[in-house]
């Protein structure tokens, strides 16, 4: 067996608790707690509940400061002073890829983070303040949306709560565009609450990223696996994580991930070298038969 194959083995519990929060609930159910099982990945003597109920005193000693009164606008504001002056919340600006910043455990103690897991923090304090946060897929930085009487605040945790104007959302995305000006409406038409599948989703992602990057291809397959567990039929990720089977030599595994990536996505831009790939993994399959 394999050292990824063992990891998967270990942790089987923590993914199957995540596959039951999701299926049960929906998006009801708590976001902090789906990252949470994600973090009991790494961390399998994780005490979940601790951490839980550690966002709950702070949403209640938040809320205590609160006058009943309160509009969604002050409510920010004394977020955004508890968390990020008061309990020093803050980007990691020493290493921004260290897979710490991607567990919500490590975040809460280490008061660092990347942008989507300090968005985590934000939404479930501010949700206990009464706050009507969402998470915003945001190309390439996670972003919070508040909904107020006369439209929306989009919020950047990341920033210390900064609240993003359409011309700075205008001005971000064109950057990522190589100088392309969207209009307002593209930009409009991207601050859409993001659903709990999705956010848990993109944290996956990132920890992927990190572990591709590092060469921990292990570490890679455990995330990659748990993507397809929440969105099963991404046809990217099964190719990626067919890419890891090969990579760590489980062939089997590999050939089916790759069949099924050509049966999605036959005319992909990559399909002639999936197809390269597939004949050589049914090479080496046959070998160890």
């Amino acid at each position: 067996m394999t050292q990824a194959a063992g990891n998967s083995v270990r942790n089987v519990a923590a993914a199957t608790r995540l596959q039951r929060l999701v299926d049960r609930h929906g998006d009801a159910g708590s976001l902090a707690e789906g990252a949470l099982l994600i973090a009991q990945e790494v961390y399998p003597e994780i005490d979940i509940d601790h951490y839980l109920a550690r966002l709950d005193m702070l949403g209640t000693i938040l809320k205590a400061r609160l006058p009943n009164a309160a509009g969604n606008v002050e409510r920010i504001l004394a977020l955004n002073r508890f968390l990020f002056v008061e309990h020093e919340f803050a980007p990691d600006s020493d290493d921004f890829t260290d897979p710490r910043n991607s567990f919500l455990n490590e975040v809460l103690d280490r008061k660092r983070g990347i942008p989507i897991t300090l968005s985590i923090v934000y939404i479930e304090v501010g949700r206990r303040i009464g706050l009507p946060l969402d998470g915003l897929s945001f190309p390439q930085h996670f972003l919070v949306r508040c909904t107020l009487p006369d439209g929306v605040a989009v919020i950047d945790p990341f920033q210390s709560g900064a609240s993003l104007s359409i011309e700075e959302l205008q001005r971000r995305l064109g950057a990522l565009r190589q100088g392309h000006r969207p209009s307002r409406a593209e930009v409009s038409a991207l601050l859409v609450a993001a659903s709990r599948r999705e956010i848990l989703s993109r944290v996956l992602r990132n920890l992927k990223a990190v572990y591709l990057e590092r060469e921990q291809f292990d570490h890679a397959l455990v995330a990659a696996d748990r993507i397809l567990m929440l969105t099963p039929n991404v046809a990217t990720e099964i190719r990626d994580r067919g890419w890891l089977y090969r990579r760590l030599d489980c062939f089997a595994a590999a050939l089916a991930d790759y069949r099924r990536y050509l049966e999605l996505a036959p005319l992909a831009p990559d399909a002639d070298d999936a197809r390269e790939a597939l004949i050589e993994l049914e090479r080496l399959a046959a070998r160890l038969n």
